[in-house]
């Protein structure tokens, strides 16, 4: 086995080949585009670099084929609100071998530990954790986009190296062409004819004052969370502009109390189920073409809810119940094609949201594990604290 740090087109070319190989004979899985995996290690479009670096290396076996491979990364703003800096680790593939496996977590250990880090996360991203973090542990079916698959031999290689669970991530999906529960719709509409509160869906054309209402909410939302931090409006910004072909701006909602921002809700349609069209990863004129023909024909069936907030002293308002009036009534109608939504990141430490979700009669489907390693093996595990 060799260990090559990913810094050319040949090393790049092996990097995201590698998933194509491991699951060429796996149906539930899409592979995301080349495209989009490069945008992460670009500077240049992702704004994460401006607080963070980050390294990746694929391994390849003797005969120079990829068997595996890691990113290590630090996001400075964060790696220092634990009591161990902690790192990252992500974009983690490998065959079910725990000495391969072992190499590129130790890779990623000692890069790490030689930045000043004491810990390491994983599987994780450069962004929030919206999007492709966690192992997946439970519910090997086709994921929605955003939401990370693998095999479940992965849950070994981690453990055999000495992860342990930092806290669970659960995913519920609600069945569109079921009624929602009676009371649920009663706080819903009482709520809704409330003189005080107001509901707007966003507008392209309103892009930054949606982005100050979201980051507004963010703040009042989570910011009592134990590893709270500020959210970045130039990391939003890219995001929503990034994700242009993707978002439907009748599927971000905004709740006001007296026109102040007090909710949000984020769905994206499940661009995996058109991604399993294009089978190289690559975005050449006829998968362009495959995507667009799929995208105009509306023949998307679920859509992933991958954040909902509300400002701490609005949480038992109802006006979560209100934001859901809101699609029924306004979206739903018109958009018969959705039969499914996915309501996903909903934290064992989030008891609330938990609640929430099976208020709607959503079903819990899958599970994924947020992994810690801890350099100093003597130091105590802790898990993140509850919210209250």
């Amino acid at each position: 086995m060799k260990l090559i740090e990913v810094n050319n087109r040949s090393s790049k070319k092996r990097f995201n080949q590698l998933p194509h190989i491991l699951y060429k004979n796996d149906p539930n899985f899409a592979c995301p585009l080349t495209s989009m995996v490069e945008e992460n290690f670009n500077p240049e479009k992702n704004s994460f670099y401006k607080h963070g670096k980050a390294i990746r290396w694929v391994l390849v076996d003797t005969k120079g084929r990829p068997i595996g491979r890691i990113a290590a990364f630090i996001d400075l703003d964060k790696a220092h609100v634990f009591e161990q800096p902690t790192g990252n680790i992500g974009f983690f593939e490998c065959i079910n071998n725990k000495e391969a496996a072992s190499v590129l977590f130790d890779a990623a250990r000692n890069w790490l530990k030689n930045e000043g880090i004491e810990a390491m996360d994983g599987p994780a991203n450069m962004g929030e954790n919206y999007m492709n973090h966690g192992l997946l542990a439970d519910g090997f079916m086709p994921q929605g986009f955003g939401m990370p698959y693998n095999p479940p031999y992965y849950i070994d290689l981690f453990e055999a190296y000495g992860f342990k669970v930092y806290y669970e991530q659960y995913s519920y999906h609600l069945d569109l062409k079921k009624e929602f529960p009676e009371r649920f719709w009663k706080i819903a509409e009482w709520v809704n004819k409330k003189p005080q509160y107001s509901f707007n869906h966003f507008e392209w054309d309103q892009i930054d004052k949606y982005v100050d209402d979201f980051a507004k909410v963010y703040d009042g939302a989570w910011q009592k969370h134990e590893h709270y931090k500020p959210l970045d409006r130039g990391e939003l910004y890219n995001f929503i502009k990034s994700s242009k072909l993707l978002l439907d701006k009748e599927f971000v909602w905004f709740a006001y109390c007296e026109n102040e921002p007090i909710a949000m809700f984020v769905m994206l349609p499940d661009f995996n189920q058109a991604l399993r069209y294009i089978k190289n990863g690559k975005l050449n004129l006829w998968n362009i073409i495959k995507l667009m023909r799929f995208i105009k024909k509306q023949r998307f069936t679920r859509t992933r809810i991958i954040i909902m907030g509300i400002v701490e002293q609005y949480q038992k308002s109802g006006i979560d119940s209100a934001i859901f009036y809101e699609l029924k009534n306004k979206v739903m109608p018109h958009k018969q094609n959705y039969t499914e939504f996915e309501l996903s990141w909903a934290g064992d430490f989030n008891p609330k949201i938990i609640a929430l979700y099976k208020a709607t009669g959503a079903k819990r489907y899958k599970t994924h594990y947020q992994m810690r390693y801890l350099f100093d093996r003597d130091k105590p595990f802790e898990k993140p604290q509850i919210i209250e």
